[in-house]
């Protein structure tokens, strides 16, 4: 259990320049662009469109239930949607984080294991702005703040904790193993269909093993966590207790190994260079 006691001290020891990059971060991803840091909105406002033309239009679907509450398909397509988008890139972009960084970390003195953090960090930013947005607009559509909102806080901690651990796990294995990452990508990918996000679960009805085999995905356990909030059906994390140990006891075991793999290993990082 030393390395991950090791990890967390790294990550609380080193909060202000895990704050600092996550910002520079932002502004070197952007600068060459014309609009900037717009494209960080403007990306997944363009995907969230095509999805609800798609599937709203074309393949028009019926309204969803959310606990006795009747909801039409663009709003619970958005309040899921930004949650896996922020999951998405952290996932991805935090799988690649040490590897394109080694040329810098040969020349700098700070733990390996704050980039994968600051990384998500600098998604984070973005996710808040897109979730302000979302609940403005579901605002205007009528489902209005209320104090569910409160346990957003409690899902975006948890977000950060799963991200996190996957990304202390992916980013080790992406250094040392490159054709991981192009495996990650596309898998991740596929996920967008089996997490819930664009169609309910509840269409597997007659297949309960099925989507018992689903819900094993902590991703699902935010976007309903998300969705709970933001219509104010439930306290999801209270009401489904035991799911909530379930995701919980997930993301020691994956932060687990995500430390023990980056500890043992990032000794040797640069001899990938």
């Amino acid at each position: 259990m030393r390395a991950p006691i090791k990890v967390f001290k790294e990550q609380i020891e080193h909060f202000y320049l895990i704050r600092r990059l996550s910002l520079y971060e932002i502004k070197s991803k952007n600068r060459n662009n014309y609009l900037g840091m717009a494209w960080e909105l403007i990306n997944p406002a363009i995907q969230m469109m095509i999805y609800w033309f798609v599937f709203s239009t074309i393949r028009s679907r019926a309204p969803i239930d959310m606990n006795g509450v009747e909801v039409p398909f663009f709003p619970w397509l958005l309040a899921g949607f930004f949650i896996w988008i922020f999951s998405y890139q952290s996932i991805i972009q935090g799988s690649n984080s040490i590897y394109t960084r080694l040329r810098m970390l040969s020349k700098m003195n700070f733990p390996m294991s704050v980039i994968p953090n600051f990384v998500i960090f600098s998604n984070f930013y973005i996710h808040l702005i897109l979730l302000g947005i979302s609940m403005i607009i579901l605002n205007i559509m009528g489902y209005f703040a209320s104090i569910y909102y409160f346990q957003l806080i409690y899902f975006i901690i948890a977000a950060f904790c799963l991200l996190f651990s996957i990304s202390l796990i992916t980013s080790t294995i992406s250094t040392i193993i490159r054709d991981f990452h192009l495996f990650l990508n596309s898998t991740v990918r596929m996920l967008l269909y089996l997490s819930g996000v664009l169609w309910p679960l509840t269409l597997l009805e007659d297949f309960p093993l099925m989507i018992k085999i689903m819900m094993l995905n902590p991703i699902y356990y935010l976007i309903q966590g998300y969705r709970a909030a933001l219509f104010g059906s439930e306290w999801y994390f209270i009401t489904n207790w035991q799911y909530s140990l379930i995701f919980w006891g997930i993301v020691i075991v994956l932060f687990i190994i995500g430390s023990t793999l980056h500890v043992k290993f990032r000794r040797h990082f640069i001899d990938y260079l």
